[in-house]
Order: C-alpha cells, then structure tokens, then sequence
C-alpha cells in the first residue's frame, strides 16, 4: 500500500492520510474546502466551497497519476441539500466529461463548518 501525500491539497488535521493506493486503486480522504497553502476554510456560498474542494481533489487525483476520467466514484456530503442545483453545477463545469458514479447525502454537520466535502475512489493508470 503507497500513501498519497502533496501539498497541493491540504494536509491532513487528524490521524489519516490524504488518499491511499492498493493494487490499482486510490481511495481518497474526504477533502473539505480548506486552502492548503494557508489551511483557511473558503468561506461563502457553495459554488466557492465545491471549486476549492475539487481543486483539492484535482491535486491528489495528480499526485497519484490519475485524473478525473479514471474516477469510479465519489461522494459527496452537503450539509444543505437545498444547495444541491448549485453545487452540482459547478461539479458538472469542473468535471467536463467525467461522470463517476455518486452517491450524495446530506450531513447535519462537517468539519470546520464546511458546507460540501467530497471523498472519491479512481483507478490508477498502469504508467503511473
């Protein structure tokens, strides 16, 4: 098993790792919308929290050697389920083609008061 480590995404605030890989899988902590050069919380409407959270996951999916096309599946944890259009808006934009499978829920609370956190699996490509 390899630990997935960049300071591309926000290092971790407890006893876990920011993603793992087994065999030819990467499964990834839950990323919330932290800064990670400054580890402040993006605070403000839910379109902001996604794009930061994505472009936290975006930077382990790199780390990795993978991508958003080789995405199997995410899941998405939103603390309103009425902001539900407005992330997935913004998930769809940054997504471009990419259509894992997913499951969303909403939490009663997150993290640092976080409104949206994102956990995925994606499969390595074979040259990474």
């Amino acid at each position: 098993m390899k630990t997935i480590n960049t300071p591309g995404a926000p290092g971790a605030i407890g006893p876990y790792s920011q993603a793992k890989v087994t065999g030819n899988l990467l499964f990834t902590a839950g990323q919330i919308p932290l800064i990670p050069a400054t580890m402040e919380m993006v605070t403000g409407s839910i379109e902001a929290q996604t794009e930061q959270v994505i472009q936290n996951l975006s930077a382990v999916l790199a780390e990795a050697g993978t991508g958003w096309d080789r995405v199997v599946k995410t899941t998405v944890f939103l603390t309103d389920l009425g902001e539900f259009a407005a992330f997935n808006a913004v998930y769809e934009r940054l997504l471009g083609g990419a259509k894992p499978a997913r499951s969303t829920v909403q939490v009663a609370a997150l993290p640092k008061g976080a409104k949206v956190e994102i956990e995925l699996v994606a499969e390595i490509r074979a040259d990474a």
